[in-house]
C-alpha cells in the first residue's frame, strides 16, 4: 500500500478539520500519500501537516437570502467540476469526507465516478451535507453507538470508529478518576460560540452556593476576551477561587484534573470527554444547525456519563441546584466519570485509518 494517495474533503470549522487533520496524520505514518481537497479556509491544516498535498476549490456558501442561495448553488457547480477534474488527475484509492457544505463537491465528484468514499460523522445527528451524501457513500464512519437521521437503507454501510481528539488528550486515558475530597476543581470551556450565557449564569450560580461548597472551589473558566474582567470580578466579590482567560494552551491537562465540566456539548469537547473520562454539566448551544449538539449531550446524558441544562432553562437557580446535589455525592461524580470513560474511543483515528486501508487493500488486490 505504501505510495497509495487517500484525498481528504474537509473545511470550515475545526470539528470538521481536526479529524481530517488526525487522520491524516496515522495515513503519513502507514506511508500513504495525502491530499486535502478544501476551500479557502483550509490552510492552517498543511501548515501543520507539511506531508499534506493543498488544493483548493469552490465550495459553495450558506447564506439567508435568495441571492446568496442562488451564489452558493453556482459556487456548488463550479467546485464539483473542479474536484472532477483533480480526481481525473490524482485517481486517489479512496476519497474521506468530513462533513460541512466544503465537502460537499469533492465528496459528489468521487461519487459521480463510482469511486470508494468513505464519510465522517462528528455528531450524534447527521449533518445536512452527510445526510446528503450519504446515499452515495461506500461507508459511513461514525462517531456515537446511534446516529440520527440516517435512513435505514444507510445503516448498512455504518462503522463506528469515534471521533478522534488530538494527542495530548488521549495520553490522558490511562488516569482513573478520584472524586474530590477537599478542594473541587471544576473547569469551564467554551469561550466562543454563544458563551455569553456562561459568563452571566455561571458567576451568579456560584454565588449561590453554600459557603462550606465555595470555600472548596477552584475554578477555571474560559471566557469570551470582551467577557473575562466582568467574569473576574464577579467571582472575586463572591470569593471564589478563579482562574479567567479566553485561551489556555493546556486544557488536556487542566480537563486531566478537573473533577466536574461545565461545557457546550460540541462533538470534539464531548470525545475528549469521554476519553479522558470526566462528568460534565452539558449546555447545548441552542442555535447549532439542526440542534445537533442536543443530540450529543443526549447520547451523554443517557449513558449516565451527564447532566444536561437547555440553554432555556440554564439559569443560575437551576445551575446552582444541581451542583449542589452532584457536588455533594462523590459516588454520583465517580458514576458519571466511570460513564463518560467507557464511552471513550482514544484511537479512533487509528480506526478510521483502519477502514481507508481495508479498502486500499481491495483496491490493490
Amino acid at each position: 500500500m505504501s505510495g497509495q494517495l487517500v484525498v481528504l474533503a474537509a473545511g470550515g470549522t475545526g470539528g470538521h478539520l481536526f479529524p481530517a487533520e488526525a487522520l491524516a496524520a496515522v495515513l503519513l505514518r502507514r506511508e500513504f500519500r495525502v491530499a486535502l481537497i478544501t476551500d479557502r479556509r483550509g490552510q492552517a491544516f498543511t501548515e501543520r501537516l507539511p506531508g499534506v498535498a493543498l488544493h483548493r476549490i469552490p465550495a459553495g456558501r450558506n447564506g439567508a437570502g435568495i441571492v446568496q442561495k442562488i451564489a452558493g448553488v453556482a459556487e456548488m457547480i463550479l467546485g464539483t467540476l473542479a474536484a472532477a477534474r483533480l480526481l481525473r488527475r490524482l485517481r486517489p484509492v479512496v476519497t474521506v469526507g468530513f462533513g460541512g457544505y466544503p465537502s460537499v463537491p469533492t465528496m459528489l465528484a468521487a461519487s459521480r465516478r463510482r469511486a470508494t468514499t468513505i464519510i465522517h460523522e462528528q455528531n450524534a445527528l447527521v449533518g445536512r451535507a452527510n445526510r446528503f451524501l450519504a446515499p452515495r457513500a461506500s461507508r459511513i464512519a461514525t462517531s456515537f453507538p446511534v446516529v440520527h437521521g440516517l435512513k435505514q437503507d444507510d445503516t448498512t454501510r455504518v462503522a463506528m470508529t469515534g471521533n478522534p481528539v488530538r494527542p495530548e488528550i488521549a495520553k490522558h486515558r490511562a488516569g482513573s478518576y478520584a472524586a474530590p475530597n477537599d478542594k473541587i476543581n471544576l473547569l469551564v470551556t467554551g469561550g466562543s460560540q454563544g458563551a455569553r450565557i456562561l459568563s452571566t449564569v455561571i458567576p451568579e450560580a456560584l454565588a449561590l452556593l453554600p459557603a462550606e461548597i465555595k470555600a472548596r472551589l477552584t475554578l477555571v473558566q474560559q471566557a469570551r476576551p470582551e467577557d473575562v474582567e466582568r467574569v473576574r470580578d464577579s467571582h472575586r466579590r463572591n470569593g471564589i477561587e478563579a482562574e479567567i482567560a479566553s485561551f489556555f494552551n493546556d486544557i488536556p491537562a487542566r480537563l486531566d484534573r478537573a473533577h466536574l465540566v461545565i461545557a457546550r456539548s460540541g462533538a470534539s469537547t464531548v470525545a475528549e470527554l469521554c476519553v479522558v473520562g470526566r462528568p460534565a454539566i452539558l449546555v447545548p448551544y441552542a442555535h447549532a444547525a439542526d440542534d445537533h449538539q442536543s443530540f450529543n449531550a443526549r447520547a451523554l446524558s443517557e449513558a449516565g456519563a451527564a447532566w444536561v441544562v437547555p440553554e432555556h432553562e440554564f439559569t443560575p437557580e437551576r445551575l446552582a441546584a444541581l451542583l449542589i446535589d452532584v457536588l455533594s455525592s462523590p459516588q454520583k461524580l465517580t458514576d458519571a466519570a466511570n460513564a463518560a470513560h467507557s464511552l471513550g474511543i482514544p484511537d479512533a483515528a487509528e480506526r478510521l485509518a483502519d477502514l481507508v486501508g481495508s479498502y486500499a487493500e481491495e483496491r490493490a488486490a
